[in-house]
């Protein structure tokens, strides 16, 4: 296997597109992915490396087959997915695809970002993820239910844990050690 250097960034977009010119930018959890590039882009040093800037663009009104296999390629670029994971979030074709092909067929370790929380604290109480927490994998029942298979950070929407997570190994594919839940 590769040395893989890229950070998957998988968010909900609402099915299907509308044919505009700003396309998924007006997705709600879009505009998190757009907050990780532009930590990248104030700051160098920032460790997001953006697998979606790997292959061509996929349009808003691009076939499903064309759309999975640039899925398919990314992800496999990718050592670690982050996973924005907010209140609107749903189990959209394209976001299923993203996690069962990431998680379940390539292993690759997952960052949960939390954008409706801000804190710590508002994710984890001791040892284990809030109720709150959760309840939003509900969500998202593919990930909800293949959790176990993969080493999982869970941080809220906090520049220094996002940061924090992107450099730990252990939520890598090239360092991965055991499956587990852990919070910042």
């Amino acid at each position: 296997m590769a040395n893989r250097i890229y950070n998957y960034a998988a968010f909900y977009v609402k099915e299907p597109f509308k044919e505009t010119n700003l396309g998924a930018n007006l997705a709600h959890d879009f505009v998190y992915y757009n907050t990780l590039r532009m930590w990248k882009g104030a700051d160098s040093s920032f460790p997001f490396y953006d697998a979606h800037g790997t292959t061509y663009q996929v349009r808003d009104g691009s076939l499903w087959s064309t759309l999975k296999y640039r899925l398919h390629e990314r992800l496999d670029n990718s050592k670690n997915i982050i996973l924005f994971l907010s209140s609107n979030t749903r189990q959209s074709d394209a976001l299923k695809e993203e996690i069962d092909y990431g998680m379940c067929t390539l292993g690759l370790p997952v960052i949960v970002v939390y954008p409706d929380y801000s804190l710590n604290t508002s994710i984890a109480d001791g040892s284990d993820q809030r109720q709150c927490i959760k309840d939003l994998w509900d969500n998202l029942p593919i990930f909800r239910d293949n959790m176990s298979s993969v080493p999982t950070a869970h941080v809220p929407m906090n520049k220094e844990f996002v940061m924090k997570a992107l450099n730990d190994s252990d939520f890598s594919i090239n360092g991965k050690t055991k499956n587990y839940r852990w919070c910042y």
